[in-house]
This record gives C-alpha cells, structure tokens and sequence, in this order.
C-alpha cells in the first residue's frame, strides 16, 4: 500500500503523523511511503531522514493526496486537506467530529474512509490512541495554568506553589481519567492545594491512593462542582465522553462569582468544551477573558511539545497503521472490533452513533460499509 504523511497545516501545529522510525517500518513491511517535504521539521526530523527510512519526499500536500491509498496524519483534516480527500481514500487521524458539522460535512461528501485516533478502542478498556496525547496534554494543562496565573498574562498573580508564609494556589481537577490523573501528577508536584472531581468512586480511590492524600478527591454532582470552581484559582477540566460533545459542566453564571484573575484550561476543547463559555484558540493566540477569568481553549495542546507528543503518539497508532496497510480497511476492521471502533465516516456515511447524535445525523452501523 501507499501511505501519504502530509505536513500539518493547522496554526501552529508542528507534529507529524509518521516518524522516520515509523516509517522504516512501514517500507520493512512491503509498504511504500511517501512524505512532504518539511512534514517533520517541527520535530527535528529532515527530508533526507525520511529519505534514508525508505520513504519518498514530496514537494506538495497535493502530490501526497493524489498518489496516497492511506493518509496518515494528527489533526483534523484542514478546508484545504478535506478538498484533496476523494471516494475510497483512508484516513487516519484525529478528527473530533461531535463539535464539527464543516468537517463532516466534507468528510461525508469525499466518500474517503475516515477512521478517528480518538475511538479507538482497546480490549483492556480505555482508548489508547487518545491516551499519549491525553497524558501530555494533562501535564501542560498545569505548565499553561500556572503561566496564565501570571499578571503579564490576565492572572491573577498567584505562584501555584506559594512560599513559606504565603498560601499555595488552589487547583480543581474536573476528572480522574487520563487528563484528570496525569494533571493531577504535576499538580501535585508544585506543592498546590490538588482537587479531584469525578463521579466514578474508583477513580477517586485510585487517586486517593496514588497521592497518599496529597489529593483531595470529591464526587461530582453539581453543588460539588460549583462550589469547588468558585473556589479554585486554576480550574483544568479533562471530561469526556469518547466520540461526543463534551458535557458542559462550567456554566456562564458561574464565571462572575469565580475569582477575579483566576484560569481555566479546558482540555476538552476538542470535543467541544466544558465551559459555556468555551471556544477553541491557537497556540498564537492563546487565551481570552470572559467575567474575569482567563480561558486557555488552544485546540491542539500537544502540538506545543511535538518532539513528546510525535514520538509517544506513534508508539500508539504504528500498530494500527501497519495493520491497514497490511491488510487493506475493511479486513483490518472485520478482524479487529476495537479498531472499527475508530471507524466515524466511511462512504458518504456517519458509522460512530455519538457523531449521528450530536450533529444530528443519520447513523449507519460500520459492519453495513464493511461487508
């Protein structure tokens, strides 16, 4: 098969779907490559990288879409990606569609196979192409928290961990899923006051457990999340439902009764958001104020650390993308059921039912595409 890796084009968006490594063992496997020129700058890695893994370099996106059989990319396709896009074509990224109708709206109409990193599933629970990314983002999501927190930068002016004689910052946790655990783990670190929220009792256990009550841990029902955010000087939210809209757990009426000064990064802002008042930024341009309290909503967190976030995103997805390559689409998603479940557009239909729902939509099984 001929895999495509074409260079990110969403602002400021700096990772690559294929590493050098990833692709020698692509080519290792029967399989022939071809890269855009720059696709893996923002990594470190040159042309002449991809070039020595086995791969051909590619003066132009258009050059890659019109040769590939399988795409191989990180974000969501851009307007000018989706136009390259044609009947048959595999795609395999990230695409957040729940919040989305543009995108898939053109997906929809390319007839491309569409298969979204962020459903995928794994035998073992959890969904492990969203995970690495969902780890590094947990982590930044504090680096961005206590930045925002700064004067120069809308904050309030507060260090996370306070001084001898100064109270530390107080930091509210909205889940204990990957996000929830891996801010948590930083969060902790900075020696600030540490709020967990979520409604699964184990996960308040295993959290419970990890810090030694460094942490404290609070089931979620809405006087406990309202009374925490107003309490809370940084206030992460790592909420999800996989394939939908996010729920909106942070209301507008709650923003003028919130410290003036305090941050809320919205790590959900893929699917959506969490806040009311969510809308996705860039990494150009961060944050905006709402009531007096700064939103960091950059849509694409990870793509700040591409060299992490590249690296430990292929160690998850190689995997996959050998098996479709290997096996063409549809026996790679008859014979693996956690892999179809990444299948959200195929053929001009929607096959994920939390898509069909949240942009209201007709939902087609994928086994009906992949028969």
């Amino acid at each position: 098969m001929l895999i495509g890796v074409p260079r990110e084009i969403k602002v400021q968006e700096y990772r690559v779907g294929m590493t050098p490594s990833s692709v020698r063992e692509a080519v290792a496997h029967g399989h022939a490559v071809v890269v855009e020129t720059q696709a893996g700058a923002g990594i470190g890695a040159g042309d002449d990288d991809y070039r020595k893994a086995g791969a051909e370099v590619a003066g132009s996106a258009a050059d890659v879409y019109a040769r590939a059989e399988l795409i191989v990319k990180v974000k969501e396709p851009q307007a000018a990606e989706r136009k390259m896009l044609r009947a048959g074509q595999v795609l395999f990224t990230y695409l957040h569609l729940a919040p989305d109708p543009e995108q898939a709206k053109s997906l929809i109409d390319s007839g491309a196979i569409c298969i979204a990193y962020e459903t995928v599933t794994s035998p073992f629970g959890g969904l492990p192409l969203l995970a690495p990314m969902s780890e590094v983002a947990g982590r930044l999501s504090i680096q961005a928290g206590a930045r925002c927190l700064e004067k120069n930068a809308g904050g309030m002016g507060i260090l996370l961990g306070g001084v001898a004689g100064v109270a530390p910052a107080r930091i509210v946790i909205l889940g204990a899923g990957v996000v929830g655990t891996n801010a948590a783990q930083m969060a902790v670190g900075t020696g600030a006051q540490v709020v967990v929220i979520d409604k699964s009792t184990d996960a308040l256990r295993r959290i419970d457990a990890m810090f030694n009550g460094r942490a404290m841990t609070v089931f979620s029902n809405r006087d406990n999340i309202e009374r925490e955010v107003l309490r809370a000087d940084l206030v992460v939210s790592g909420v999800l439902i996989p394939g939908a809209a996010a729920p909106r757990l942070i209301t507008k009426a709650m923003l003028p009764k919130m410290k003036p000064g305090s941050v809320i990064v919205d790590v959900a802002i893929d699917q959506g958001g969490s806040v009311e008042t969510s809308g996705p930024t860039t990494h150009a341009e961060p944050t905006y104020v709402v009531d007096g309290v700064v939103h960091y909503m950059v849509a694409n967190m990870p793509g700040a650390v591409p060299r992490t976030s590249t690296y430990a995103l292929n160690n998850a997805t190689l995997p996959f993308t050998l098996a479709l390559a290997d096996k063409g689409w549809r026996k790679a998603l008859h014979e693996d059921p956690f892999l179809k479940n990444g299948l959200n557009v195929a053929a001009g239909k929607v096959t994920y039912k939390a898509v069909a729902r949240a942009l209201n939509l007709n939902y087609t099984p994928a086994d009906a595409v992949i028969a």
